[in-house]
């Protein structure tokens, strides 16, 4: 089969490919646009992944992805260091901090519990989060993991752990999210709406 372009670029259209929502096709619709826009494109992106990639770290507190460690979020003096809120994966940091709602700090567990996966309490960044709550500085411990049956068992241990820390513990809503049709939502869903139910005041 002749080939239409070099090796370098079938490189690129490969590592491309390998991001999410990026298949072999996209790839090369993005590699495509890029070699189209070199020099105000391609060139400053290159530049941005290698300085990105050198500088990157993760920071030693809560476990966030960032240039500086200490990172951003626990280095920013408005932010509410009685509360922190237990994560999943960075991505969810981003995203709950993208809401602009929650001001409290973060920690980032790496995973959740899994037996099928082999993925323990010493796989997961659990002991730094209960050296956290040991410190005394700590008030509540929001526990903002996926809605799965291993995100709810990591959800159980953690408030076991934390049961005479004296700290309150508290979990995010789960249910009918906002403009939501029941008719489109998954069983789960709509039993956890079921379940977190309240008042209608008048």
């Amino acid at each position: 089969m002749p080939r239409s372009h070099g090796s370098d670029i079938d490189t690129l259209i490969q590592l491309l490919s390998k991001l999410p929502g990026l298949g072999p096709r996209s790839a090369r619709r993005a590699v495509l646009q890029l070699l189209k826009k070199k020099d105000s494109v391609m060139v400053p992106l290159a530049t941005a992944l290698h300085d990105v990639a050198d500088r990157v770290r993760i920071c030693g507190t809560c476990g966030n992805i960032d240039t500086t460690d200490p990172c951003h979020v626990c280095v920013d003096n408005r932010r509410d260091r009685t509360t922190v809120c237990v994560v999943e994966d960075v991505a969810d940091l981003w995203a709950l901090d993208r809401s602009e709602t929650y001001k409290g700090l973060y920690h980032v567990l790496g995973g959740t519990l899994s037996a099928l996966d082999g993925v323990g309490p010493e796989e997961l960044n659990i002991a730094p989060l209960m050296a956290r709550v040991a410190a005394g500085d700590v008030q509540e411990v929001i526990l903002a993991l996926n809605a799965t049956v291993d995100g709810q068992t990591t959800s159980h241990y953690l408030a076991e752990r934390m049961a005479d820390s004296g700290v309150k513990v508290t979990a995010l809503a789960h249910g009918v999210p906002v403009g939501g049709e029941l008719d489109y939502l998954d069983d789960g869903t709509l039993a956890a709406a079921l379940k977190a139910r309240g008042m209608v005041s008048a």
